[in-house]
């Protein structure tokens, strides 16, 4: 009894701690548990994280929420902790709003610091990024006067802003000027650092004397706050003295980061105002980068690390220049090269999470479990249990912060199952082919696997191999190979089976293959495929070129390849208007469900040449270069000539070159050009031929220039004559670039007089000028003179031009214009005369006039032909005094002014619009009336008006005059017109008013013509 008693309590105790055993395996365990098929559940994933906060000192508000939400089934629980220590929530200091922390009545001592979130649920814990809690303040400046600064104007100076404590270092500056808001403008001769508040002014003006006080404002706390005034008074300079530029702004070597905006500021002192240039030292600048328009700012936006180095900003005015350099180091924030997932690995299997981020510095990579510091650097975990289930952080951290990956790892255990993934009830296979029967059971740990066909178990063979994960593949397959197949699956959780049948299919096979084909470019070619294949299954064709599938839904496809869809089991291919490029191997593979069959062909298209390569340009001399090449694809057709093709800057087109030999026959890899233009650039390209066409020429060679050449063209047109008195002016057209031939390129000019020896010669250095002009005061007027002319460079001289004949310039008129009067017309225009000069020297005349109030050097001129008597002055100053002179003038220049008459604009016409009161049928007419213009003092008086009647959208029509203040017009036959009535004056014409009329809507205009001017409203009808 007492063995008994013994021997069921120790079958008591195994059967206790199997159940133990399976509860501890299948139900869930804090932080971590095993994984069966009901398991919906999973760890938190943070949806909203803390992020740094500034809480104003000054704040109303009393509280300050750091944020925390995390998904996860079931809910999670929210702790927090700051500074590493854990905070105590029952305080009334604290409350919890979902996962975030609300700070009641914040304290600087007390609550500034480093806090971070803790969301866990039974599946783990994960912690968030830290997130750190400033109070932010900007005190007020100083409550004493500050000092006036005295400055010299044209010399530069600085006002110091001298910004008060504050945190954070965030701040921006503007300047006031005498009052708020009057802001000072920056611009080239102004600028406020945005590093330490100051105004910097390049040379004081006499405008610049104001009272300046420093603004500071800070947009994390949203406040500013101004400093005293400081009187700024430029000192009178008699002369302002010109200095050199002097940066006094300047920027420091900077550390940023990869993404960030990055801003420069340089500003120099000078007198004139230095400009400032900014570059990039040995490289170009950003394609991001932008300059203020004052030049004195520079910014880099979403800065780049291949955009780190050395910026320099030049200042530079006629007096000097002075240069600053720094250099621009680009690090970058953590960034993810491969991080954690969620991730599902089998118990006692092996696990290597990798976790890989990049950065500059480099980050280095740190593990928590459950919110817990676990390992450093690359994880591996090795015969994994249920201990290492929960919830993993992989953190990437440098210098410059740190990023989070999370990431969930469950363990699974379960026994093999088919029921998600079941055997195939059939499968096909073709006889003599190959099968792979699949075999994919759910199980953890991994299972071991058998078959059976019927009641037969399989063993490895020649025949028969079972794979490591469990499928079966069965080879040489024969009609006895048919059957039932089942799969076993066990491990050390339980095991099961599943079962599926095998069929064989007659095999697909080739039976009309595809045929080599030869073709020129622009015919068809067809490639013909049949196959037969098991009547069971769907036969399909499939086209592939050099081994890529021919896509025949591609658009523009269909332009050179079509199918035969007409009939069965032939998948024949046309290729229509073959190039080139569809020469290759062409394949037909004809497939079912279960096999497939392929045949091959080769397509040649024959073509013109391919492009020759290898261009090489050598032996370059001032008309001639040597050119190899190497030949090219001739396309199965010979090669039977090249041809040579140049391209200059003088023409956008190839074009072909003379040759020596003139014809390159084609198994030739070398030639010379020859005929070239010294002293010119060249670009080179070869082309091949066949009897099929030209083919595609050469890449270019790179450009090469001629050697030089003395000049052979002499310059042509060479005339001139004419000009200012004691000047013999002569002209010719200058040769165009491709005569220059050489560098130093300019013209000699030889010029003597008619019956002279001895030629005078000048040099012009000028290539694009065609004028020359020489001054003699012994010079005699009107004197024939034979020039030429001819071009030189820096081989030699060309030939002289042909000898032309001209005269030298004729004298000034000596006469004065008499008889000189003037009319004034209105306002703003007057109308002057004269008697003409004796002297037949005369072109023109030109006359002169400006307003009392003006000097005479502002003089306004107008020029006239020989054969007028009198021009007309517009657009002058109403009431106003003016002198007007008049001069007979030739191409040596004017003569003496006539006397100077003085005469007086009239007054301004009126400016006001007259009011028209009423637009009124009366049987055939409309009578249309306005109030009278009343002219302003300063106006010319009212002599009458000017109503213009015009058809709606003309210019012209009839002009009426009248005295009275109405008139009578027709009414339109058809459409509508515009009545246009204005004010006239001695002084002009006044502001137009008008009304439309039409033949139209009688009672309507009838009505509204009286009854609108009792209402005093009418000024504008439009019917």
């Amino acid at each position: 009894m007492g063995d008994k008693m013994k021997m069921w309590l120790l079958v008591s105790h195994l059967v206790t701690f199997t159940t133990c055993l399976a509860e501890f395996t299948w139900h869930r365990r804090y932080y971590g548990h095993g994984v069966s098929e009901e398991d919906k559940g999973f760890g938190p994933i943070f949806e909203e994280q803390p992020i740094n906060t500034v809480y104003p000192e000054e704040s109303p508000e009393g509280k300050v929420s750091l944020n925390c939400r995390a998904r996860a089934s079931p809910f999670p629980v929210y702790k927090w902790r700051m500074n590493n220590g854990d905070i105590d929530l029952t305080s009334d200091r604290y409350s919890m709003v979902g996962g975030n922390l609300v700070i009641n009545n914040p304290d600087k001592q007390k609550d500034a610091g480093i806090y971070y979130c803790l969301a866990s649920n039974n599946y783990g814990m994960v912690r968030s990024i830290e997130a750190t809690l400033s109070f932010g303040y900007l005190d007020p400046f100083p409550p004493e006067e500050r000092p006036e600064v005295r400055v010299k104007e044209g010399k530069g100076m600085v006002l110091l802003c001298d910004p008060p404590y504050h945190f954070p270092d965030d701040l921006s500056y503007r300047w006031l000027l005498n009052e708020f808001p009057v802001f000072i403008t920056m611009d080239k001769r102004r600028f406020v650092s945005q590093t330490n508040g100051n105004l910097y002014i390049a040379n004081v003006e006499a405008s610049d004397k104001g009272n300046y006080s420093c603004f500071v404002s800070s947009p994390s706390i949203t406040k500013s706050v101004f400093s005293k005034f400081i009187p700024l008074i430029p000192l009178p300079e008699r002369t302002t003295k010109p200095y050199p530029a002097d940066i006094v702004v300047q920027f420091k070597d900077i550390y940023t980061l990869m993404g960030q905006n990055v801003t420069l500021e340089c500003f120099a002192l000078g007198n004139p105002v230095p400009d400032i240039r900014w570059r990039k030292v040995l490289e170009p600048m950003p394609s991001t980068a932008e300059i203020s328009i004052s030049g004195a700012v520079l910014k880099i936006f979403n800065i780049q690390l291949e955009d780190e180095g050395i910026y320099e900003c030049e200042a530079e005015n006629i007096r000097g220049k002075d240069k600053h350099q720094a250099r621009i180091y680009v690090q970058a924030y953590p960034e993810w090269v491969e991080h954690i997932n969620d991730t599902e690995v089998d118990i006692g299997s092996d696990l290597y999470w990798p976790c890989i981020a990049t950065g500059k510095p480099i980050p280095t990579i740190r593990w928590l479990k459950n919110g817990y510091a676990y390992h450093k650097g690359e994880l591996r975990l090795y015969d994994v249990t249920f201990e290492n289930a929960g919830m993993y952080q992989c953190i990437a951290e440098n210098t410059h912060g740190a990023i989070y990956a999370n990431a969930e790892l469950k363990i699974l255990a379960l026994a093999p199952t088919f029921e998600m993934n079941p055997m195939k009830k059939k499968i096909l296979a073709a006889k003599g082919g190959r099968v792979i029967i699949e075999c994919k059971p759910k199980a953890a740990p991994k299972p071991k696997f058998s078959w059976s066909k019927g009641t037969e178990w399989l063993v490895n063979s020649s025949k028969v191999l079972i794979w490591e994960d469990g499928s079966l593949e069965i080879n040489n397959i024969t009609r006895n190979d048919g059957g039932i197949y089942t799969c076993f699956a066990e491990n050390n959780r339980g095991k099961a089976n599943s079962t599926g049948t095998l069929v064989i299919t007659n095999p697909t096979r080739i039976i009309l293959a595809p045929i080599n084909a030869d073709i020129t470019v622009g015919e068809n070619a067809t490639m013909q495929c049949a196959a037969a294949a098991d009547p069971t299954l769907d036969l399909t064709f499939v086209w592939s070129f050099n081994g890529y599938v021919i896509d025949f839904n591609k658009e523009n496809i269909n332009i050179h390849y079509q199918r035969n869809f007409m009939l069965d089991s032939n998948g024949e291919l046309l290729i229509r208007n073959a190039q080139l490029k569809h020469a290759g191997r062409y394949t037909c593979t004809a497939q079912t469900i279960v096999d497939n069959s392929s045949a091959s062909a080769d397509l040649v298209v024959r073509g013109p040449p391919g492009p020759p390569g290898g261009l090489r340009i050598e032996d370059i001399r001032a008309t001639s270069v040597a050119l190899t090449w190497s030949r090219g694809s001739d396309n199965h057709s010979p090669i039977s000539k090249y041809t040579i093709q140049t391209k200059t800057i003088l023409s956008d087109d190839w074009k072909d070159a003379k040759t020596d030999p003139p014809i390159i026959e084609g198994n030739m890899e070398a030639a010379k050009a020859v005929d070239l233009i010294p002293w010119m650039e060249y670009e080179f390209r070869v082309l091949a031929t066949n009897t099929l066409g030209i083919g595609e020429p050469s890449i270019p060679s790179n450009k090469i220039k001629t050697d030089g050449a003395a000049p052979n063209v002499a310059p042509s047109d060479v005339g001139g004559g004419g000009g200012s008195n004691r000047e013999l002016t002569i002209t010719w057209a200058p040769l165009s670039r491709e005569y220059h031939y050489g560098n130093n390129f300019g013209y000699i000019v030889a010029f003597k007089p008619f019956d002279g020896e001895e030629w005078k010669k000048v040099t012009v250095t000028n290539p694009d000028t065609g004028r020359y002009v020489h001054k003699d005061e012994t010079m005699r007027p009107s004197t024939a003179f034979q020039v030429k002319v001819k071009a030189f460079n820096n081989k030699g001289d060309g030939p002289y031009s042909l000898t032309a004949v001209i005269n030298s310039a004729q004298d000034a008129p000596s006469e004065v214009p008499t008889d000189v009067g003037v009319k004034v017309l209105s306002s703003s225009e007057i109308s002057v005369h004269w008697e003409h000069v004796i002297e037949k020297v005369v072109e023109g005349y030109q006359i002169r006039y400006w307003a009392a109030h003006d000097k005479e050097a502002a003089a306004h001129r107008v020029q006239v032909t020989s054969q007028e008597y009198s021009a007309r002055m517009e657009n002058l100053v109403p009431d106003t005094q003016y002198f007007v002179e008049v001069r007979a003038c030739n191409s040596a220049g004017c003569g003496p002014p006539s006397e100077v008459i003085e005469t007086f604009t009239k007054k301004a016409p009126p400016s006001q619009p007259p009011r028209i009161i009423s637009s009124i049928r009366s049987g055939s007419r409309y009578i249309i009336t306005w109030d009278h213009v009343v002219a302003l003092s300063n106006e010319s008086s009212v002599t009458g008006y000017k109503v213009l009647y015009r058809p709606d959208g003309q210019h012209d029509g009839k002009l009426y005059s009248t005295h009275k203040h109405s008139i009578e017009v027709p009414i339109p036959r058809d459409g509508e017109y515009v009545v246009e009535v204005r004010a006239h004056s001695d002084g002009g014409d006044g502001v137009v008013s008008q009304v439309k009329i039409s033949g139209a809507s009688i009672l309507s205009q009838s009505f509204l013509g009286f009854l609108l001017p009792a209402l005093g409203i009418l000024v504008y009808l439009e019917f």
